[in-house]
């Protein structure tokens, strides 16, 4: 479970097919529109060239090669969409694609992909896309309505991951009203349901050659991307090749995108060989994520003569959110006053000072580094919403965000220990006979799930903290796929756990903290928190008609999952922290204000003329 800080927790758990575009109402709804915005600010007119953020002129050839971002394993199978095995890193983004798509610059704004317009009905009841005819699947198949139809019944069916069953719960149906023209019906008039359908990824019905859909699994999918991977061949690392039959490569919104001949990730299992592959020119960019490694490793003849470039790129993104994760589907940890105590143990100024070198900020709630952030007291926008809600929120969500607590003076961790003590008596657990017991007399253990050796030396000092109340924390340390098998199925007692920031928070919510998700194998509510007040907030999310009305629900529900404590926060970087050989490349002059550096490196850069 791997963070993208200090290595801890890959369970962000949000599969790249899930597009994260944000889609909404154009001026006029009732008309076929070439983009749709959430709340009606699209800045790119009918007939725009390109997005400002790209070089449209970029030339086309040569190779990057990069390391994936996440915990790194081999591959068994080529489906994405399912819930068994590893599929390889880009198989989603580089080779399926949407009927429309986002950018970097408008959180909630997309433009027409494989769509050359949408329509969305007047009572918000159902969206209409028209296929581009110029769209091509990589078997040089053209992409029809039936394509898009069969897509959302397959993900929105038993055999896909069940995740996509939460996701298009409010979707009624897809229907084909002619052969690249399809219609999605929606339960409720929901703003962002179009953003949903429209984000969802297309793949041609011919994939598998009818092969039950969780039996597809060596087929290389049948997508309409800018590439295909060079070999069927399962494994560790990957070749993806640039189709020259490429259909889109012309459209705006591909204009100076995909410039690379090749892209190739390759897959180190060991930090240590990784880092010395990229000083061997082994590969060309890496994203680190352990601040020991920033500080102490990127530094020698390669850094000082500028083969390779040690930068920090900023962004404007919301921080991720980062923390130990509690299952509260185990007894010891249904007790919020419980989960509280545990975080009182957590010293994150020591390990900020001692480990970290000084570089992270504390997490404060879900949200943090953005407009959906809770501070202080309910503001008068906030209380309107919470008083409706009053019957189902505890008396806490009215008063003060909490604050994770801080050992900086005046505080300390002894003072904190004491509160936890006193919070886990009122809990019904004492110490007595060596360790802290319930009135059974059962010994309060904890065991940690963990993928990487490497994360242990994080964990340690709040395993030596809690050992102070009695609690004994032991590591359970698997390889990645069994981790992530015993994630699936929710057999963990605390992890770690990383939810990517998102600008435009939607229907993603009743996945990630939603009362049906709890008990769905797969899906990405690993707290199993299962909270009518909860799934009550996510509603108001997703009636907001305005980018205000929104923030202040998106706050309302910080304040409401902060008071549940189910997560110890953690910490979180405001800058992308990239290791990479400048040589090869050319970049485009304007960095956008949300993105992934990685997808932007990837999707916007491109070989120099003489590295080609």
């Amino acid at each position: 479970m791997k963070l993208p800080c200090e290595n801890l927790g890959q369970n962000s758990r949000m599969r790249g097919m899930l597009l994260s575009v944000a889609l909404a109402f154009s001026a006029a709804p009732s008309l076929a529109a070439h983009a749709y915005a959430q709340f009606g600010d699209i800045k790119y007119s009918p007939g725009f060239t390109h997005f400002d953020y790209v070089n449209p002129s970029a030339p086309k050839g040569g190779e990057m090669r990069l390391v994936p971002p996440t915990r790194p394993t081999n591959f068994d199978k080529f489906n994405p969409f399912t819930l068994r095995g590893t599929s390889p890193s880009g198989v989603g983004s580089l080779m399926m694609e949407s009927l429309l798509t986002g950018n970097s610059e408008e959180p909630t704004t997309a433009y027409g992909l494989l769509a050359e317009d949408v329509d969305v009905a007047s009572d918000r009841l159902s969206a209409t896309f028209r296929i581009n005819p110029k769209a091509r699947f990589n078997d040089g198949s053209p992409v029809l309505a039936a394509d898009v139809v069969y897509s959302f019944n397959t993900l929105n069916g038993p055999l896909a991951s069940p995740q996509y069953r939460t996701i298009y719960a409010e979707v009624k149906k897809a229907t084909a009203i002619g052969d690249r023209t399809v219609r999605f019906d929606f339960a409720t008039p929901n703003r962002e349901l179009p953003l949903v359908v429209g984000g969802m990824a297309v793949f041609s019905r011919n994939w598998g050659g009818g092969k039950p859909f969780d039996q597809i699994i060596t087929d290389i999918p049948i997508g309409s991307g800018p590439y295909k991977p060079a070999s069927d061949r399962m494994g560790r690392d990957i070749t993806y090749v640039r189709r020259a039959d490429y259909w889109g490569a012309d459209l705006p919104v591909r204009k100076g995108f995909y410039n690379f001949d090749r892209v190739t990730y390759k897959v180190y299992l060991d930090e240590t060989a990784r880092f010395e592959g990229l000083k061997a020119g082994e590969f060309d960019f890496m994203r680190e994520f352990i601040s020991r490694n920033w500080a102490r490793q990127y530094k020698g003849k390669q850094f000082d003569r500028g083969e390779i470039v040690k930068r920090a790129f900023e962004n404007h993104n919301p921080g991720d959110f980062q923390g130990y994760v509690f299952n509260i589907r185990k007894d010891k940890f249904k007790d919020p006053r419980v989960r509280q105590a545990i975080g009182l143990a957590f010293d994150f100024e020591w390990l900020n000072n001692q480990l970290f070198y000084g570089i992270y900020t504390r997490v404060q709630g879900y949200f943090p580094n953005s407009e959906f952030h809770a501070e202080g007291l309910p503001k008068p926008d906030e209380l309107a919403l919470m008083e409706p809600l009053r019957d189902k929120l505890k008396p806490e969500v009215f008063g003060a965000a909490p604050i994770p607590p801080s050992t900086a003076p005046p505080g300390s961790l002894r003072e904190n220990l004491r509160q936890a003590r006193a919070l886990l008596e009122q809990a019904g657990w004492t110490y007595r006979d060596g360790a802290l017991r319930n009135a059974k007399g059962e010994a309060f253990t904890i065991e940690f799930l963990n993928d990487q050796p490497g994360l242990i030396r994080v964990v340690t000092p709040l395993q030596a903290t809690l050992r102070k109340l009695g609690v004994e924390m032991t590591f359970r340390t698997v390889d990645f796929s069994l981790a992530q098998q015993r994630m699936q199925t929710f057999d963990f007692e605390m992890t770690s756990s990383r939810l990517p920031g998102n600008t435009a928070p939607g229907g993603e919510l009743l996945e990630l903290f939603g009362a049906k998700s709890a008990q769905t194998p797969g899906s990405s509510n690993v707290w199993g928190i299962a909270d009518p007040a909860v799934d009550a907030v996510i509603g108001r999310v997703l009636a907001a008609t305005t980018r205000p009305e929104l923030a202040t629900a998106m706050r309302v529900l910080d304040r409401v999952l902060s008071n549940g404590y189910y997560s110890i926060p953690q910490y979180y970087g405001n800058a992308f922290l990239v290791g990479y050989r400048p040589a090869p490349f050319g970049l485009p002059p304007t960095i956008p204000p949300y993105y992934d550096v990685g997808d932007w490196a990837l999707s916007t850069w491109w070989a120099s003329p003489a590295n080609k």
